[in-house]
């Protein structure tokens, strides 16, 4: 247990100890059991009092002079508090009356900060129930293909959310180590809720060291660190269940096929099996087959599926290959695949999706049920899958199918959004503009300019996490922080709960609210709960006051390294899965029978309506892969010192590859324009091998920045890539984000490009006008 002096605080990316100096923050430092800090804990404080910081309440000014202009293109007009808090609560009670609480759209979908009571998300939904409910979301933009599909297969999400084999016993007993998608750990820089210390790239080195053998199924051969040694196969993008049918059906042709697994811990293999030699549809999945849709040779896939089979194999499938049309057919089939390799529940053996994603996949973490602040429970009871906003704004009334059911989209009139930031995780970003305008009222909590402030019509400016007092904790992570307060709020900033307190005292809703707590009072009560859960385990936890004087307490290790559904293998009857059968379903008779033309009873291929083989790759003849960036985590410190280093001409980076960069006559650092038939921006040139020809690679999280005016209207100058990607549902079953289904064309940009202006507050004017003269 740590004894320092120095306050600690905690973040997605890392814990620190706190240098400060007359209430400003001069450094983080990570903990020094950290064997790996990120990058990105390395930014400047400064940042925290930026020109992009909200430093005071500000209403729209077409909204103050009766609804009139456009979000994201107006001048904002500084109020106060009391003002703020005001038109908040009379908006919320005219809709709440007018057209019922499901005419409310609770956002916060995102990361928001760490801390386990100033978790946005969790104060809004608790705020918004209290009031009497919210239309909300359901999945996540990360993996809501996986989410919904995997249930289904094997019972839960087990081997996607937690439960992974541990990086250990990978280490001891795999020999092969399969990754479709590879194991980049620039995304094993974080966790969310909190990271206390980094584990991925030990996990690796120690594999390495043991001898196991790495494969990197990718288009991107930095999606494998160098110290790998990996073998790279040079995937085209979006056809990975392809390769995994032709090694299927390799294996099962030479007659190499767990059959004994297959018949004790699956169903539906003979439905798939039929498919797979072609009896159903007169085309049998052949590594002849698949080398012309993946360009990888039928010798080589041929090679593969015989080392897979002779050696312990772990499979690992990154969850950006869910992003994509059709994205669930590539985790059924790995799952798929899995089964008929029959090492599913061995020791180094079987698959598990997402290692590389988080810091916590493979970390072999304590279970461990983390407190929070509780929600309260929503009687509205409407979610629409997270990545059909637009959809819902632009078609209220329309019924979409999901998941074995139907979604009847509500009529919004009130957004109401705190943590995280829609026009950084959302696709077709021009589209969703449009929709943006259709709501009566937007209401924002942040704590800088970014484009979801811009396009409020009130914005709420909020207390940075170093600004507050909280805990650190999260899944699969084994440290607990007391997250002090390192400065004062900046501004006029309050925290979340704060601001909800007073807005529910004014619709007379305080105590139902507050429970009579302070901030305090509810960090005792969620860490009671942690000290239940640790009694019920059997720890000896610290008190909450010892906690929060030492500063950090940590776990300790489970007695046994888990390996993934271990218990189920050696025992299936008395460990059955969570499913009809109670086995792997490599056919379900559910989703067949919601007879979905998109996705059918066993996993197969389905052409992607956007890739290297579709018609549309003769005008954008580029596939953009949009992964997450090396230097922030999502959007969130874009406009720090560690990010804003990595931009080409002040743009985010895209990767080319050299042949198709000297196509085009592009060079290291020039100025490129990005674009399809859905929009188009500006980044900086990095030519580089470390990309496949055809394709190119455009990381997520650029502030979004578009042009207002003028010849380059609707040009986005930074480079958020959801500009470009298509806005449309992975199936009919789970409705997910397809971002990775993504084609382009890349021109060298000509003539003065405009400057970037993404980090520039919008024009705000002092208030003008009393109250009771607005025309609201």
């Amino acid at each position: 247990m740590s004894t320092t002096q120095r306050p600690m605080t905690m973040t997605h990316w890392g814990s620190y100890e706190a240098e400060t100096n007359a209430g400003q923050l001069v450094r983080l430092i990570p903990l020094a059991d950290d064997p790996h800090p990120s990058n990105i804990g390395r930014f400047d404080p400064a940042v925290l009092t930026s020109p992009a910081r909200i430093m005071s309440p500000a209403v729209r000014a077409g909204y103050l002079d009766g609804r009139t202009g456009r979000r994201g293109a107006d001048t904002f007009v500084q109020v106060s508090w009391d003002e703020a808090l005001d038109l908040v609560a009379s908006e919320i009670s005219l809709v709440r009356t007018q057209h019922g609480n499901q005419g409310i759209f609770g956002g916060s979908y995102g990361w928001a900060s760490a801390g386990r009571f100033h978790h946005a998300q969790s104060q809004l939904h608790r705020f918004l129930n209290v009031l009497g409910g919210y239309t909300g979301s359901i999945n996540t933009y990360s993996y809501a293909a996986a989410e919904v599909i995997l249930p289904h297969i094997n019972g839960d999400t087990s081997g996607l959310e937690y439960g992974h084999t541990s990086w250990p016993v990978i280490a001891r007993d795999t020999e092969l180590f399969v990754m479709f998608g590879g194991i980049p750990l620039k995304n094993a820089q974080v966790s969310a809720g909190g990271v206390g210390e980094h584990h991925a790239r030990a996990g690796l080195r120690a594999c390495c060291e043991a001898g196991v053998n790495f494969v990197n199924i990718s288009p991107i051969a930095s999606d494998a660190e160098d110290f790998l040694g990996a073998r790279q196969l040079w995937i085209r993008p979006n056809s990975d269940t392809a390769l995994m049918l032709a090694l299927a059906f390799t294996i099962v042709t030479d007659g190499s096929a767990a059959t004994d697994f297959l018949s004790t811990h699956c169903v539906g293999y003979e439905q798939f099996h039929a498919y797979l030699v072609g009896r159903t549809d007169g085309q049998p999945k052949s590594p002849e087959w698949a080398a012309a849709l993946t360009s990888i040779s039928a010798d080589d896939i041929r090679n593969l599926a015989r080392e897979m089979v002779s050696r312990r194999t772990m499979i690992s499938v990154a969850w950006s290959l869910q992003r994509a049309d059709h994205g669930e057919q590539c985790y059924w089939m790995a799952m798929t695949l899995a089964a008929i390799l029959g090492q599913i529940g061995l020791p180094g053996g079987g698959i598990g999706f997402g290692y590389g994603a988080a810091n916590r996949v493979g970390a072999g973490g304590r279970p461990f049920a983390w407190g929070s602040l509780p929600q309260g429970s929503n009687p509205v009871g409407v979610r629409i899958p997270v990545a059909r906003i637009t959809d819902m704004l632009l078609q209220p009334g329309e019924e979409i199918e999901y998941n074995g059911s139907r979604v009847r989209f509500p009529e919004i009139e009130l957004i109401y959004w705190a943590g995280g930031n829609p026009f950084h995780h959302h696709q077709d970003l021009n589209r969703l503009v449009e929709a943006w305008q259709r709501p009566r009222t937007v209401i924002v909590h942040d704590m800088w300019w970014t484009s979801t402030a811009r396009h409020a019509d009130i914005v709420l400016p909020v207390a940075s996490p170093f600004e507050r007092n909280d805990i650190g904790c999260s899944r699969g992570e084994s440290h607990i922080l007391a997250m002090h307060r390192l400065i004062p709020p900046v501004g006029a900033s309050r925290t979340d709960y704060d601001i909800f307190s007073d807005i529910c005292e004014r619709l007379q809703c305080g105590a139902a609210f507050t429970e009579g707590r302070d901030e305090m009072a509810w960090l005792r009560a969620i860490y009671r709960s942690c000290g239940e859960e640790a009694e019920r385990q059997g720890l000896e936890f610290p008190l909450f006051d010892e906690l929060w004087r030492t500063g950090s307490y940590k776990l300790p290790k489970p007695r046994s390294e888990p390996i993934l559904w271990k218990a189920f293998r050696d025992d299936p009857k008395t460990n059955p899965l969570n499913t009809p059968s109670g086995r792997f379903e490599l056919f379900s008779a559910r989703i067949a029978g919601f007879g979905y033309g998109d996705c059918s009873g066993h996993a197969r291929w389905i052409e992607p309506k956007e890739w290297l083989g579709s018609p549309s790759a003769k005008s954008y003849p580029i596939h953009l892969i949009s992964n997450q960036s090396d230097t922030r985590l999502h959007s969130q410190m874009d406009h720090g010192s560690v990010s804003r280093a990595s931009k080409v001409s002040e743009r985010e980076p895209i990767w080319i590859n050299p042949a198709d960069a000297a196509e085009r006559g592009i060079v290291d650092g020039d100025i490129v324009r990005v674009f399809n038939d859905r929009g188009a921006v500006l980044a900086g040139a990095v030519v580089t091998e470390q990309v496949r020809d055809r394709v190119a690679r455009l990381a997520t999280g650029a502030w979004y920045d578009p042009v207002l005016v003028g010849p380059h209207r609707g040009l986005d100058r930074h480079g958020n890539v959801n500009v470009l990607t298509a806005d449309r549902g992975t199936s009919k079953l789970a409705q997910g984000p397809s971002a990775q289904s993504l084609l382009v064309e890349i021109e060298l940009f000509q003539g003065e490009a405009p400057q970037v202006q993404a980090f520039v507050p919008p024009a705000i004017r002092k208030e003008d006008k009393p109250p009771e003269q607005r025309n609201i």
